[in-house]
């Protein structure tokens, strides 16, 4: 998933970045409220994890600009936020979460924990209750990373993985390659112009022709139903 961390502590921010990267996801960081809201109008984030005590503000005026914002363009006023601070007084985590915030976290918190409330505000999301996604004969493991087809393991690489996770939690709607890669790299990253085309072409050698389907000139998807 593409990530948004706006942390003006330097040490914290290249930390989450470091382990959410490991952990397959695309995470760009911002140390201030105004260089987050120009990040949010260029790209669609799919969780925005907000410290409070910003170099320019408070991150709650972040948090109340975004739900604000009109619906149907960017930035998305729908954007899941997990709030990331050290205020723990139950006043703070009361305003947070009547402003808009999805979830509220105190520091010092563990990575991985961070990590299960990310996968828990994409679940909400996707209208998803399970913790695994099953499709056909196909189970996919966001936690674990983790592919099994008909009982069998299938070895994907983290960017096939991410691929169709994307597309599963979209489906059955159509993301175009900008899509995709929007999951899949941060502003920092270099890409070749086909990338997303050989991990398709992987993903369908690997699980079958007819999982991960083409809209020729428009992009790809996964249908709502697996094949009979």
């Amino acid at each position: 998933m593409r990530v948004l961390v706006v942390e003006d502590d330097r040490g914290i921010a290249d930390g989450l970045a470091a382990h959410l990267g490991r952990a397959g996801h695309a995470v760009d960081c911002t140390p201030g409220m105004a260089p987050a809201w120009r990040a949010l109008c260029a790209e669609p984030y799919d969780v925005v994890l907000l410290d409070l005590g910003l170099e320019d503000g408070d991150g709650t005026d972040l948090l109340r600009r975004l739900r604000q914002a009109p619906a149907g363009r960017l930035p998305d006023p729908a954007t899941p936020v997990l709030i990331m601070t050290a205020r723990d007084q139950v006043a703070s985590r009361i305003e947070g979460l009547d402003l808009g915030a999805d979830d509220y976290l105190t520091k010092p918190f563990d990575p991985d924990e961070l990590a299960a409330r990310m996968r828990a505000l994409t679940r909400r999301l996707a209208g998803r209750a399970q913790t695994t996604i099953r499709y056909g004969e196909l189970e996919i493991d966001p936690a674990a990373r983790t592919v099994r087809r008909a009982g069998e393991p299938v070895e994907l690489s983290a960017r096939e993985f991410s691929v169709l996770l994307a597309l599963m939690e979209s489906r059955p709607r159509v993301l175009s390659r900008a899509q995709i890669e929007g999951k899949l790299y941060n502003f920092e990253s270099t890409l070749e112009s086909n990338a997303i085309e050989v991990h398709v072409h992987r993903l369908r050698r690997k699980l079958g022709e007819g999982v991960v389907r083409t809209v020729r000139g428009v992009g790809y998807y996964v249908p709502a139903e697996p094949e009979a």
